[in-house]
């Protein structure tokens, strides 16, 4: 089983994104089925997702809109949707760099 984990760095403040809500979905007999629903802790990390996650095809949906308009920004990226596919066997920790109008994702360790 798989560990799936997350962490979000605002690259325009150069640090942690605290607070944001996440997300994570299983695909499940043709639906999108909620596994957990969380929120990045004061280092942006996310570490409660899913401890022993199985093989299939899940997805993290990021509040951004929120984050950013709390900290009076704003973005064309209410949330963002980052959508993988787990073997069942390996660790999947998927951070997300975050700036008003843009995103990378990658997968770390």
């Amino acid at each position: 089983m798989s560990a799936i984990t997350t962490h979000v760095l605002d690259t325009v403040l150069g640090k942690p994104a605290a607070g944001i809500p996440v997300r994570l979905e299983k695909w499940e007999e043709n639906v999108w089925a909620v596994v957990r629903e969380s929120a990045t802790d004061a280092d942006g990390r996310c570490r409660d997702l899913a401890q022993n996650a199985g093989v299939g095809n899940y997805r993290m949906t990021f509040d951004t809109g929120t984050y950013l308009a709390h900290n009076g920004r704003t973005s064309i990226y209410p949330e963002i949707t980052i959508a993988f596919s787990c073997d069942g066997k390996e660790h999947y920790h998927l951070p997300l760099l975050l700036s008003d109008n843009s995103y990378t994702t990658y997968r770390g360790c």
